[in-house]
């Protein structure tokens, strides 16, 4: 199978028909063996219906159904993990993304031998305050961290060799950096497309502007387990090390200095009345946490996750 459409979706009904027309017209135009997943992320509406209606006449159409919403992230993994073309295209099911982009996407993958292609909307049809500056403001801090020189991480519209989707793991909100999880899984041959955007048709968009934070806290998360999420006591560890050694050098000095003034016969305060002597103190305690932390990061890092983040309550379809 040459292609696999990956769609994760919540409350689209009224774009699905047209969705999978648009998708079916440029697959068989082009030739292509192809599936297409829609994901139903705990739909309210009749998403589903109509996805069961789609798989009926049409066996290339499958869908699994969340028995509630869990996220765009875990829909992605799922889809993903059912996939069985040679290139992964994903996309968004509000019309926003142009299914006439996918042959492109698809060649730069097969004969460019790359291992991700993002896409770029470089023209957008979204609130400029609301979505288009907080977005560029997010796409240059996860450039500056990540090292990838893509200017729209967040794109739904992207495309992946099979291999890259069977091995990175796409968790928590973790959607945004999925480029960014596939270069730390050694895939380096990562690209982008300039691609159109489409105003949205039907609905209204299910992200507010709480996903800018959530994505900046998830921004900072990636960076960490990629420097340290395998060692995270090289982290943790040195920093408890450096403040415990710090705390134990302000501590003897001042009990040095109390010992020699008494020797000396000089006056001299209790240490206890020192407040050096309390921020050495704290110092040490915060040294030896830190250093019991990466200690603790190395044990659960060797015990097995616990991998059901989701409930799929029905499929249709050969899935």
């Amino acid at each position: 199978m040459q292609l696999s459409i990956v769609i994760p979706l919540l409350n689209e009904e009224e774009s699905l028909n047209e969705l999978y027309n648009w998708i079916a017209s440029v697959m068989r135009s082009n030739s292509f063996s192809y599936e297409i997943i829609f994901i139903d992320d705990g739909s309210t509406d009749n998403s589903w219906k109509i996805i069961k209606q789609l798989s009926a006449e049409d066996p290339s159409v499958k869908g699994l159904k969340f028995n509630r919403n869990y996220g765009k992230s875990q829909a992605l993994h799922v889809g993903f993990e059912k996939a069985e073309g040679d290139v992964v295209i994903t996309m968004d099911a509000d019309l926003q993304d142009n299914p006439e982009e996918i042959p492109e996407l698809y060649s730069l993958i097969i004969k460019d031998h790359n291992d991700l292609i993002s896409g770029w909307k470089k023209k957008r049809y979204d609130s400029v305050l609301a979505k288009n500056l907080p977005s560029k403001l997010f796409n240059a801090a996860a450039r500056k961290t990540s090292g990838l020189k893509l200017h729209d991480f967040n794109c739904g519209l992207k495309a992946y060799r099979k291999e890259v989707v069977k091995n990175i793991d796409v968790y928590g909100e973790m959607h945004r950096y999925i480029p960014v999880l596939a270069k730390n899984a050694g895939y380096s041959r990562i690209d982008e497309k300039v691609v159109q955007h489409q105003a949205r048709k039907y609905g209204k968009t299910k992200f507010g502007a709480e996903r800018f934070i959530n994505g900046f806290l998830d921004l900072i998360t990636i960076w960490f387990l990629s420097k340290f999420g395998k060692r995270p006591m090289h982290l943790f560890g040195a920093l408890g090390i450096l403040m415990f050694f710090f705390g134990f050098l302000a501590s003897a000095w001042i009990g040095g200095s109390k010992l020699y003034k008494l020797y000396q016969g000089e006056p001299s305060i209790l240490v206890t009345d020192n407040p050096w002597f309390y921020i050495s103190l704290t110092t040490m305690i915060i040294g030896t946490l830190l250093f019991l932390a990466g200690f603790l990061g190395e044990l659960i890092l060797r015990s097995s996750r616990d991998k059901e983040r989701y409930r799929i309550s029905e499929t249709t379809g050969q899935i």
